[in-house]
């Protein structure tokens, strides 16, 4: 089996292949895993970016439909205000009368 040096020197080449192989292998594993995890997290970034996104939008809906009815109910308040001051005068005319 082992008659000269040189059979001595080709298992110690093929042993030292095997374990290259072993290692490129176990780090290409891995590699593919780390690839993967970060193309998850890019998802889940992606996905919670796209949910602010929509709170956002829906926030701006709610401002810019709340600024319409701000002006409505300034209107009705003012319209609330005169008539409470028609009111007070005429209680008023009312009390110099008597």
């Amino acid at each position: 089996m082992l008659e000269n040096s040189q059979d001595i020197l080709n298992i110690a080449k093929t042993l030292g292949v095997l374990i290259l192989s072993f290692t490129l292998a176990a780090l290409f594993y891995y590699l593919a895993k780390t690839v993967k995890e970060v193309f998850q997290i890019v998802k889940e970034m992606q996905s919670r970016i796209h949910k602010l996104d929509e709170l956002i939008q829906l926030a701006k809906e709610k401002l810019s439909h709340s600024a319409s009815y701000l002006y409505l109910i300034s209107k009705g308040v003012e319209k609330i205000v005169s008539v409470a001051k028609k009111f007070s005068e005429k209680k008023k005319d009312k009390k110099k009368e008597n």
